[in-house]
């Protein structure tokens, strides 16, 4: 496990890209645990440069009164690990962003939702050097520099490699992960990161599309038996795609989402935020990636595609 990887963990310097709900809360995390933390910041670059990050958590609260902000990546110094924590939205930016701020040995830790991120991220700066990350965390942005961790925190990490083949466990993911330990994030390694983009699908491909569509919570989604049966529905048409890819879900598995959201604090997700506040969706990484995945191996999704088509048309008329 990472925590028998001997190393001295104070060595790693670390790269915020996009000091939001995610990944404001694990860098702030991150510096609380004595790592060098650098935060790319756009918005909020003068209140956090003035009056550090502030972090509402279930686990404790805390603030960072100084904070190594930078308003433009070309600024920050070079990283052994970026932490692309972005909406995937904003993807177009990251040719200019990221040869700035990784390492010749760094490595670029993709923390985005969806699938197929982890192949952007290679053609700028190569397979070698990417890493793929699924984070399971309810945590919301309130105010400037302030963040609120709801619920949960773990991150599961893969090595990337060309057409996602299954790469294993090695020694940078258990240097990674034994940081993040060291700052609390419970943290697991995944030998196979395809398998692992598809079942964090299992959970955000209903949920995230539902809470558009239907304005509504986790809690409403799961309390109603109607959309509960459709989001169950959905969570086995992503079990479907992922077979498609010869990946195995096992059975168990929607169960278990279906358990863990049904204990889970009452959540708008990090799309209905998105959507109520107006900004583009991540519709194409997170439905219509996937999608594409499945048709071009001959799976047939019907629910969500319909979701992906009723998303396109109200992410598009909520953004003119």
């Amino acid at each position: 496990m990472a925590n028998q990887f001997i190393y001295n963990s104070f060595q790693h310097s670390y790269a915020i890209l996009g000091t939001g709900a995610l990944g404001g809360y694990y860098g702030a995390c991150l510096q609380k645990a004595g790592l060098n933390v650098n935060f790319l910041l756009h918005s909020d670059y003068e209140y956090v440069k003035k009056h550090g990050l502030v972090v509402e958590s279930k686990n404790g609260d805390f603030t960072l009164t100084q904070v190594q902000a930078y308003p433009e990546a070309n600024k920050m110094p070079a990283c052994d690990v970026v932490i692309l924590a972005l909406k995937t939205t904003q993807n177009h930016l990251l040719p200019q962003m990221l040869p700035h701020v990784v390492k010749d040995n760094g490595v670029v830790l993709v923390l985005q939702n969806g699938l197929g991120v982890e192949d952007e991220v290679a053609k700028i700066v190569g397979a070698e050097r990417v890493m793929g990350g699924l984070c399971f965390l309810c945590s919301n942005k309130v105010a400037p520099g302030h963040i609120r961790h709801l619920d949960y925190g773990e991150i599961k990490i893969g090595e990337y490699a060309a057409n996602y083949q299954a790469a294993g466990i090695t020694n940078r993911m258990q240097q990674i992960a034994a940081d993040f330990e060291l700052a609390g994030i419970k943290m697991e390694l995944a030998e196979d990161l395809l398998l692992a983009r598809w079942q964090k699908l299992v959970w955000n491909i209903p949920y995230n599309g539902l809470s558009v569509v239907l304005d509504a919570r986790t809690d409403e989604l799961m309390s109603n038996p109607d959309t509960r049966s459709l989001v169950e529905e959905l969570m086995w048409e992503v079990v479907n795609g992922a077979k498609s890819c010869d990946r195995i879900i096992p059975q168990n598995f929607v169960e278990t989402m279906l358990h863990y959201t049904n204990k889970m604090k009452p959540y708008r997700t990090s799309m209905k935020i998105d959507y109520d506040e107006k900004r583009p969706l991540e519709v194409e990484t997170m439905f219509g990636n996937p999608l594409r995945f499945a048709q071009e191996k001959g799976a047939n999704l019907p629910n969500i595609t319909m979701l992906y088509q009723q998303l396109k048309f109200l992410d598009s008329r909520n953004c003119n």
